[in-house]
């Protein structure tokens, strides 16, 4: 590999990586407001699930990866994920 070659690279995985720290400092914003959500939802006796908000998030979630040329599939599994997360912290939160 030449020295352009590697400094491209180089160039590519430090966009990658801000991009990686962002995302980190995002979900760790997110999870602050749902933690929020999970005592509100405590407080209230309310279930630590929504399954009716959380089916409208994945269909907007999927419609913006669309536009965004992102794999829709891929946006589900990442929105699950953090779905079934912030579920088991809302159940954490009520002491089960």
């Amino acid at each position: 590999m030449n020295d352009t070659t590697k400094a491209r690279l180089e160039e590519f995985r430090s966009s990658i990586d801000n991009l990686d720290a962002a995302l980190v400092f995002l979900l760790s914003e997110r999870f602050k407001l749902t933690k929020k959500v999970g005592e509100f939802k405590r407080d209230h006796d309310l279930p630590p699930a929504d399954p009716g908000r959380e089916e409208v998030q994945v269909a907007r979630l999927r419609a913006l990866a669309e536009q965004s040329h992102l794999d829709p599939d891929f946006a589900e599994r990442l929105i699950r994920f953090i779905i079934e997360e912030v579920i088991r912290n809302h159940d954490r939160i009520r002491g089960a």
